[in-house]
């Protein structure tokens, strides 16, 4: 299929772009088959290049012979375009729907696009598995990484790689995996270098309506324990949602099985009800007509800030199991591709003072997202604004990059990283010119061959120039644990990514230029002062020669 068959009026002129805090702008309006492109003659005017991919809905009114097209974007922005003529807008209209909602992966942007920087590192030979594992090694001798994935046929949604114990052998977890959901056998998600305790993650064991065992998982669960030691399984469903899911085949590890676990529910809402939050909160942001008691009501109705506490306190949980109780952790939900990744990335984060660095932080979402089987491509195929019944859709990842915003928010010293790159990745999940994001698993991922036919992400983020507009000018590396607040109070609604469209940057970003100023003029007077003690020290030593006869 040709793009150009789905275009019916691909230029018109004279529409006139309205956009937030941005001057209204007329120019020419064009669509090729990835963007929509609004240029103008005026001197000093930015054009507008839109991924079709970046457009969840668009709403069409007409008074008289003007039309006007509201385009509503996943990245939660809202552009209006001024079109002359009915006809001219209606077919503007068709065409953005139907290039908008394209299914076909091979017709996907990234596989289109090419870079107009310079590729540096490549990304998608940044953080394997293998160098992963290297780091572990040095610190252990109780793992191997195990290629019994190596053509996807055990589980579908792992890596070919996978961390597992040394004293358990492939067919052991071969036999494991047919007792999990999915094939996702336990593996290992992070190793804690003060202690030695682990955190791993599966899918939910198939122990049905029969109780149904299976002596090769037990063992493999049990290889991780230290002698003597009892571990945690936490369980990201209720106990209600967990007992349901024996009907289903489904369930949980019973104590008489799995004598040296005790299981914890920390119930996290799947999927489907985690985006009504997202569009009740999208709506009460949007919404400037009410008082601020209405306002306040309807964002409290969303429930959008109890999902970022219960994720927050399941994290805190896991952490606090590792690292006080000297305890190794089995997280799980159902699936594990979703509440499952929040816990045990987000346990990282206050665990592993590295996942706070650039690198760090994506080669976590690298690891417990992307290689985890995260099915970023269905979670992020709809946002806030689609008229579509949503049907996998979920915001999982973006309510992780929330928490993890709350945390750094808490701890402003502690990240090499500020907001501006959790939003980059908020964007980049729901609309790239970059292949990182795209499929549902490493499997579909190295089917497409993206590595050779796109470019990924992380070869932007890692080039100097963007490093530093990421940065964090307060960062101060710390070593420590850090224990993040989930009380009501110190959890805070997202501006950076809800209201961004709604409320001007400019008094915040004046005063952020300002800190970096003060910072850096603060170096400035630092090395003064290191060069006159110096230059004191070299006078005092240099004084008992002059006074000698």
């Amino acid at each position: 299929m040709e793009f150009a068959e789905l275009i019916k009026t691909p230029r018109v002129d004279g529409v006139v772009l309205r956009r937030p805090f941005l001057p209204t702008v007329e120019g020419t309006l064009c669509l090729t088959g990835h963007h929509l492109i609004l240029s103008s003659r005026q001197d000093n005017t930015e054009e507008l290049w839109l991924l079709h991919a970046n457009i969840d809905a668009i709403e069409k009114r007409f008074v008289g012979s003007l039309g006007t097209i509201i385009v509503k974007c996943k990245d939660l922005r809202v552009i209006q375009l001024d079109i002359p003529g009915m006809e001219e807008c209606l077919n503007i209209a068709s065409s953005i729907e139907v290039l908008s909602t394209l299914d076909s992966v091979s017709l996907m942007y990234p596989l289109f696009y090419r870079p107009m920087f310079q590729v540096i590192e490549d990304g998608w030979k940044s953080f394997l598995p293998e160098d992963a594992f290297k780091d572990l090694e040095s610190m252990t001798e109780e793992w191997r990484l195990s290629d019994v994935n190596k053509d996807y046929s055990v589980c579908s949604s792992y890596p070919p790689l996978v961390a597992v114990p040394k004293d358990v052998d492939d067919d052991t977890l071969r036999k494991a995996a047919a007792f999990r959901h999915g094939g996702r056998f336990p593996v290992l998600s992070y190793y804690h270098k003060k202690n030695g305790m682990v955190m791993m993650r599966s899918g939910q064991p198939l122990t049905g309506t029969n109780g149904r065992r299976c002596k090769e998982d037990e063992k493999l669960i049990n290889a991780t324990l230290r002698a003597g030691k009892r571990g945690y399984i936490i369980d990201t469903r209720t106990v209600s949602v967990a007992q349901q899911a024996k009907a289903r085949g489904g369930g949980f590890e019973s104590e008489a099985n799995y004598p040296q676990w005790r299981r914890i529910h920390k119930a996290i809402e799947r999927s489907s009800i985690l985006q009504e939050s997202l569009i009740k909160l999208v709506e009460a942001c949007n919404d400037q007509s009410h008082s601020m008691d209405r306002w306040l009501s309807k964002l409290e109705a969303s429930n959008w800030q109890t999902h970022v506490k219960e994720i927050l306190t399941s994290a805190c949980l896991a952490a606090q199991c590792i690292d006080r109780e000297g305890a190794s952790v089995l997280v799980h939900g159902t699936e594990g591709t979703d509440s499952t990744l929040q816990v045990t990335s987000l346990a990282q984060i206050i665990l592993d003072p590295a996942c706070r660095t650039i690198q760090g932080f994506q080669a976590l979402v690298e690891r417990e997202w992307l290689q985890a089987g995260h099915p970023f491509q269905q979670r992020c195929s709809q946002s806030a604004y689609s008229n579509s019944k949503p049907r996998c859709e979920a915001p999982v990842f973006l309510l992780f990059l929330d928490c993890v915003w709350q945390i750094l928010r808490q701890f402003p010293c502690s990240f090499q990283f500020s907001q501006h790159f959790l939003v980059l990745l908020f964007e980049h999940t729901y609309a790239s010119q970059f292949g990182t994001f795209m499929g549902n698993s490493a499997s579909e991922r190295s089917k497409l061959n993206l590595s050779q036919k796109t470019v990924s992400l992380w070869s932007w983020v890692n080039r100097p120039q963007e490093v530093e507009r990421l940065s964090n000018p307060l960062y101060e590396a710390n070593c420590l644990v850090i224990w993040p607040s989930v009380a009501p109070q110190s959890l805070l609604l997202w501006e950076g990514v809800f209201l961004r469209w709604k409320r001007s940057s400019r008094c915040l970003d004046e005063a952020y230029d300002e800190m970096v100023h003060i910072i850096q003029y603060n170096k400035e007077l630092q090395n003064k002062v290191n060069n006159l003690r110096r230059q004191l020290a070299q006078l005092e030593t240099e004084e008992p020669l002059l006074q000698t006869p």
